[in-house]
């Protein structure tokens, strides 16, 4: 054991707010500039701010009928999501996707753990969907909640109004137009203040991570590329995740197979995925945050070297 302060896995910064700034509680302005700011920094036209990137996941998939084939190595939310909105389950044997993004299905691209500049254009056409979340340990952390963006004006639209009841967003609540069947899915103010105040953040802390994520690859001999999660190998992790415990460092799984859920027994025909079993006993998350000092940094280097094989 020793006496330094822990060192968590996620940095999450502290926010005081004032809930008289707000012109309306669920409905500020904020919300909409945030939605502004954001869509044109992953290079999309329009964006719909909500509740979760959960929500919007279930909105995307619901309706589909189709069979969804996504990666075993992930957390319950997508699985849920998928079920829930009425749709078949299927699984893959990818381990690498993990800190980034991956297609969930046609038109429609999970990005909960990468926020970057001009990342739309890069991989979607102008009627996808992209979704990303402000879960409070993601790149742009917040009390929860989520986006989804697109250069379809149609489609944010209607994601807009399924998140809002089913009716057509207007000043005043009681001028509302029911247009469809919807949902309380929408963001508040709060949610949105908390995030957006880190998405201005965003480059300065990319630019530290950055930095720490190189002296790891250089030490620790990886090249991973992601800036939200820095994952390594051991060969126990559940005992790696108690050893670096008792000496001050915080550490983290992401994810076990999904695949082998028992829940699944009556939904998902069960068949062997070699890389994602094993992955998920031996993966490991480290703390990766823009506040780690070069002191952390190299503790959590000198613990790794020497307990990553126990």
């Amino acid at each position: 054991t020793t006496d330094i302060k822990m060192i968590n896995l996620f940095h999450i910064p502290e926010y005081t707010i004032g809930t008289s700034e707000f012109s309306h509680l669920l409905h500020d302005e904020i919300i909409e500039e945030f939605e502004r700011s954001f869509a044109k920094y992953v290079g999309a036209k329009y964006a719909c701010f909500a509740n979760s990137a959960s929500s919007l996941i279930y909105l995307a998939l619901k309706g589909l009928n189709t069979t969804v084939k996504i990666p075993s190595i992930m957390p319950p939310v997508v699985p849920n999501a998928i079920i829930n909105s009425g749709n078949k389950l299927e699984f893959y044997d990818d381990v690498d996707w993990v800190g980034n993004m991956y297609k969930l299905h046609s038109g429609i691209w999970d990005s909960a753990q990468r926020v970057s500049r001009d990342q739309y254009p890069q991989v979607a056409k102008g009627t996808d969907v992209m979704i990303f979340s402000f879960y409070p340990t993601k790149p742009i952390g917040g009390c929860d909640g989520g986006m989804i963006v697109s250069d379809n004006k149609y489609t944010i639209d209607k994601y807009r109004a399924m998140v809002l009841n089913g009716t057509k967003p207007s000043e005043n609540s009681w001028e509302r137009k029911q247009i469809m069947f919807g949902y309380k899915m929408h963001g508040n103010s709060i949610q949105a203040r908390i995030a957006y105040e880190n998405f201005k953040k965003l480059d300065d802390k990319k630019h530290k991570i950055n930095d720490i994520r190189n002296a790891f690859n250089l030490a620790l001999g990886y090249n991973n590329l992601s800036l939200h999660l820095y994952r390594i190998r051991v060969k126990d992790n559940n005992n790696f995740v108690e050893q670096m415990k008792q000496a001050g460092i915080q550490c983290g799984v992401h994810y076990k197979a999904f695949h082998k859920s028992p829940l699944l027994k009556n939904v998902v025909k069960y068949k062997p995925m070699p890389k994602s079993e094993l992955e998920e006993k031996q993966t490991v998350s480290i703390p990766f945050h823009e506040n780690l000092t070069k002191q952390n940094i190299e503790y959590i280097i000198e613990h790794v070297k020497k307990l990553g094989n126990i």
